[in-house]
């Protein structure tokens, strides 16, 4: 589709560029919506950082840096103060002010939103004057600015001018004109879209910042679901970028003469979750109850499954197996409880009987095939083990937009387990133990991703000192202490810290930042 002639028509200047350089990039899936709050994954949040942007952001190394907002203070426990950017111009040439800020704050918390955790952060959002915001937190909020990396600022009158204050989920469709349209700040604007298929950007003459690192004029993105064909395509030299690079094809790619591969460890965690909520299990033959409620069953599972057979025959030994739900580049994380279980088939099975299920029993794992690096290819290495111990798995794989539609709490939660990635945007353990493991409280968006619905009020009572706790290492003694507890009560099937797989062609200069984003600011063209 078409964007607004407006959008294309302020790209002024750019033929005043030294030289046209566009860029080729493909992922194995797109992203969901232009709608930045229509869902929280980081390829989409991430890929819309290139026209929307935030209060603060992060550099290529994961360094919390000014963007819309040039500086911040923190007078009160509960208070923020955020200075904006002068000068700062929307795609469609309106100002930027501090009326964006509340505005799109408030619209986070809108029903379709899937940012609800993100604006929840905040009681209230006051306009002090056009250029400063004092923000008012629910309690003691150290970390706030980088709570809010993900929450894009949208123009105000372009949102009412086109009936789009409302976010909608990714099951919304064209019917919300930001799905399709978008009218942010960022370096580059979107001026033709076509879901699944292509969408091209050009870059904005009119964005504040002249100091870019990137010479990057003009970008064509294209998803490509095959392995093979995104490889193909990288080797001949159609795609310039291509995420991710089968783990598998790493040696070959290393022999071509005119490719890089990227392979640095991410900051995400990849594992499954299983339904602790509903009192009968969906998509199972178990009828009147539901085997996850009982820990025997958990920990029967966590047993079984080995996690460090998955990384050397799935990984080709490039993940990090995990015992938990966060990465070790993650601040908060520790080996006592990062460390994988140690399998043991036998007490599994033991564990299984005493449940009441000597013969395991059938149950339905949701899985995406175009999300995480591998994922199908996970999931079936996960049902071949569980099936060692009777434990028989219905696995639904569909690409990711039919994953999410099914899985999110916007979709009712509407799955038995599932397969999930998580990198917390605040690059801290805090914004996994709030989204993951808290009890879903719709009142304050705690455990939006908790799809499976564990809940343990004595976790969410540490939660909550450690988002006011301000002493780092009392702060870290909490984490460690809830993260512990949910390891002891086999909330989780963690699996691994996945790794990042970039190929990029030769003579691409690129930051391979840790949560995974291809932030185009850092990449320069030969």
């Amino acid at each position: 589709m078409q964007h607004t002639a407006i959008a294309a028509a302020i790209v002024l200047g750019v033929g005043a560029q030294a030289q046209s350089k566009t860029l080729h990039w493909a992922y194995q899936g797109d992203m969901m919506s232009l709608d930045p709050m229509s869902l929280n994954e980081t390829f989409t949040l991430g890929f819309q950082g290139w026209f929307y942007e935030t209060l603060a952001g992060y550099d290529k190394n994961l360094k919390l840096v000014p963007m819309l907002a040039t500086s911040w203070e923190n007078p009160e426990p509960t208070k923020w103060i955020f200075h904006l950017r002068k000068g700062v111009k929307f795609h469609d040439g309106s100002p930027f002010t501090a009326d964006d800020v509340i505005f799109s704050w408030k619209r986070s918390l809108t029903p379709g939103s899937d940012m609800k955790g993100y604006g929840a952060k905040a009681t209230d959002v006051k306009k002090i004057d056009d250029y400063t915001v004092e923000v008012i937190t629910p309690g003691p909020n150290p970390i706030l600015p980088r709570d809010w990396t993900f929450l894009y600022i949208m123009s105000k009158k372009w949102s009412e001018t086109h009936n789009t204050t409302q976010a909608t989920n990714v099951k919304g469709g064209e019917s919300n004109y930001a799905n399709m349209h978008e009218d942010g700040t960022g370096p580059f604007v979107v001026v033709d879209r076509q879901p699944d298929v292509k969408t091209t950007l050009k870059r904005f003459d009119g964005y504040w910042n002249k100091n870019m690192p990137t010479n990057v004029t003009d970008v064509v993105f294209q998803p490509i679901t095959q392995e093979s064909t995104r490889v193909a395509a990288l080797i001949s030299g159609e795609m310039d970028i291509v995420q991710p690079v089968p783990v598998q094809d790493w040696p070959r790619l290393e022999k071509e003469p005119n490719v890089r591969v990227l392979n640095e460890p991410e900051a995400r965690a990849i594992f499954i979750g299983m339904d602790q909520h509903r009192d009968q299990l969906l998509f199972s033959n178990v009828k009147g109850k539901n085997p996850f409620k009982d820990k025997r069953v958990r920990e029967a599972i966590d047993l079984t499954v080995d996690t460090n057979v998955i990384n050397k025959k799935i990984m080709r030994g490039a993940a990090k197996p995990l015992g938990t739900l966060i990465a070790d580049k993650i601040n908060g994380y520790d080996e006592s409880f990062g460390k994988p279980y140690k399998p043991d088939v036998a007490k599994a099975k033991k564990l299984l009987a005493e449940a009441g299920y000597p013969n395991g029993f059938e149950v339905q794992l949701d899985c995406p095939n175009d999300r995480y690096v591998n994922d199908e290819k996970i999931c079936q290495a996960v049902a071949s083990m569980l099936a060692r111990v009777g434990i028989k798995i219905d696995l639904l794989a569909q690409t990711k937009s039919k994953y999410f539609a099914k899985v999110l709490l916007q979709a009712g939660n509407n799955t038995s387990m599932y397969l999930l990635g998580w990198t917390p945007s605040s690059i801290d353990a805090d914004n996994s133990l709030v989204n993951l493991v808290s009890c879903r409280n719709p009142k304050t968006a705690a455990g939006q991703f908790n799809l499976g619905g564990y809940c343990n009020p004595k976790i969410d009572a540490i939660t909550a000192k450690i988002e006011s706790e301000t002493d780092q290492a009392k702060r870290n003694a909490l984490i460690k202490q809830a993260f512990t507890m949910l390891r002891d009560d086999y909330g989780y099937l963690p699996l691994h810290q996945q790794p990042m797989s970039w190929g990029v062609r030769k003579g691409i200069k690129v930051a391979q930042r840790a949560d995974d984003v291809l932030d185009i600011r850092n990449v320069v063209m030969p």
